[in-house]
């Protein structure tokens, strides 16, 4: 018998319990520039080991994964995992707001679990206009083999990570935004990275065998606009968005708005032949369109130049939202169905109503939630929170439970709001402006419970969805329109809450939400790992014993 055996033995007998811990996935990651031409002209892009979109991480709900990134770019990158609620370890998350930046030259290591989650997300470059140029991919969260999947197996399935796309380089685009500009609108349309050339040389993207059903896993990576995809000829079952099993119905096209996943099954039941998959833009001035070619393996015929006409206006969009339901009797990450949770019998302990703006400080474009256009700062606001120097280099609160009723003049600061741990918390997002947004918040999905046009009051709680609303963690506001999620801030740590449209979050439009453990315990949150990197204030202080007990 090994040592490894006669230890567990004895432990046994002790009456000590053994935990296995859960299984590890490892990758290695060389972030590169590199020459791309995703709409036929060659432009700077990022690589992760050559690869654009970047390579799959592929893993089972509760897997620990460990991502070891070296920096080869001319200036700092972080990367954040979309979506994935890193449990009592925001350290982990990847923000600026959490993370000194990995340097040129150097190297970092994230390592953080997928704990109690199953689904469709993405990462991609936090800092700049880096998602501009590339670095992002997809990450799939497979179901533990014990706990049934509300679908029969696929034969396969496929990455459709769907997304506008400028022609300018990231810094160029930077370049605008620090002096004063907007982007304006992109240059294009694109699915994994490419779009069809038309010209005869185009080779399918997918090819499906007849009467079989497969799996496409679609995430808008885009960094503006609102997308939506569509199959010529083929419905599209959802099954799943942003962690949740969905009630399975049937569309014909899907509005896909940027930062969000949907799941969805396509049955290869028509004449075998060529067909495009569409993704173009909704609900600007403009229509640009990206494609890409499924296949039958018996196909002849080319796929028809007539595409599927993409829905007109936002009403058809929001209905589309209304009529998905989170699947009761599905089970979750964990066995339990996700039913179990009954959000709408709990008591709201707090509402905060976020509305956002634009308007120009000092002659350059801002934008802002409640009147405070956030900045980022040099020590990451986790780590000053840490170490006990907040009132270093932020103030919590800023900002009120309401907006203001006039935003005379911005406040240009961090912007860190303070909730308390475990309070039950609904969130208006209102939009009074005439463009769509996209709202993300790390940490936490939330039960997203109603969306109208208008400004939000009290009396509109009486058309919240309390029963099946889909638990997840993006959200769009239409124009003149506003959003209602409800949530537990369960999840000690430092939060980001940012808009997903890139130009508005680097020009403001974001904030941090600080969840703190009341007694300062690991059973509430990790303390500072040892291999965190340390800049700012905190560069030079010393890592002397844990701060939580």
């Amino acid at each position: 018998m090994g040592r490894a055996a006669v230890l567990a033995l004895m432990l046994c007998i002790l009456g000590v319990a053994v935990h296995a811990e859960d299984p590890y996935v490892y990758y290695t990651w060389n972030v590169t520039y590199g020459t791309i031409a995703p709409l036929g002209i060659p432009q700077q892009g990022i690589l992760i080991n050559n690869q654009f979109p970047g390579p799959e991480i592929n893993s089972t709900s509760n897997n620990n994964i460990v991502v070891n990134i070296f920096n080869n770019l001319d200036e700092p990158i972080l990367f954040t995992w979309h979506g994935i609620q890193q449990r009592k370890n925001s350290w982990q998350d990847g923000t600026p707001g959490t993370n000194c930046p990995i340097l040129p030259g150097t190297n970092y290591t994230y390592k953080f679990q997928v704990k109690d989650q199953i689904g469709t997300y993405f990462y991609y470059p936090s800092t700049a206009l880096h998602r501009a140029a590339g670095g992002f991919g997809g990450h799939r969260i497979f179901s533990r083999l014990l706990i049934p999947v509300p679908y029969a197996d696929p034969e396969d399935e496929f990455w459709v990570l769907i997304g506008d796309w400028y022609g300018k380089s990231h810094t160029i685009l930077k370049k605008f935004l620090d002096s004063g500009r907007s982007l304006g609108r992109p240059d294009g349309v694109l699915i994994n990275g490419k779009t069809t050339k038309d010209d005869g040389s185009d080779k399918p993207m997918f090819t499906m065998k007849p009467g079989a059903t497969y799996k496409l896993r679609i995430c808008n990576t885009g960094i503006k606009d609102s997308l939506n995809f569509r199959i010529q000829g083929h419905p599209l079952k959802l099954v799943e968005t942003e962690g949740s099993h969905t009630v399975q119905n049937i569309y014909d096209s899907l509005d896909v708005h940027v930062g969000q996943c949907f799941t969805v099954l396509v049955t290869a039941d028509k004449e075998p032949k060529d067909y495009y998959m569409v993704a173009s833009t909704r609900l600007t001035k403009y229509n640009l369109v990206g494609k890409a070619i499924l296949s039958y393996t018996n196909g002849k015929g080319p796929a028809s130049p007539e595409l599927p006409p993409a829905p007109v206006g936002w009403a058809w969009s929001l209905n589309q939202f209304r009529s998905f339901r989170w699947n009761l009797t599905a089970s979750a990450a964990r066995p339990n169905p996700q039913g179990s949770y009954h959000y709408g019998n709990i008591n709201i302990t707090r509402t905060i109503v976020l509305s956002n703006s634009v308007s120009r400080s000092q002659g350059k474009l801002r934008y802002a939630i409640n009147g405070v256009s956030h900045v980022e700062t040099q020590t990451p606001l986790k780590l000053a929170e840490y170490y006990g120097i907040s009132d270093k280099v932020f103030k919590y609160n800023l900002i009120s439970d309401v907006p203001p009723a006039t935003v005379d003049k911005l406040t240009v600061a961090p912007n860190v709001l303070n909730v308390t741990y475990r309070n039950f918390i609904e969130i208006i997002f209102e939009n009074p402006t005439k463009n769509i947004q996209s709202y993300n918040l790390g940490g936490y999905s939330f039960f997203a419970v109603a969306m109208e046009p208008g400004k939000w009051c009290p009396e509109k709680r009486q058309n919240y969805n309390l029963l099946d609303a889909v638990s997840r963690h993006t959200i769009q506001v239409f124009p003149k329109s506003w959003s209602a999620v409800m949530l537990t801030f369960d999840n000690c740590g430092m939060w980001n809450l940012r808009s997903e449209q890139a130009e508005n979050r680097y020009l403001g439009q974001q904030m941090y939400v600080s969840v703190q453990s009341p007694e300062n315990s690991v059973r509430d949150e990790y303390n500072l790992p040892l291999t965190q990197l340390i800049c700012g204030l905190c560069k030079n202080m010393p890592r002397a014993g844990d701060l939580y007990h």
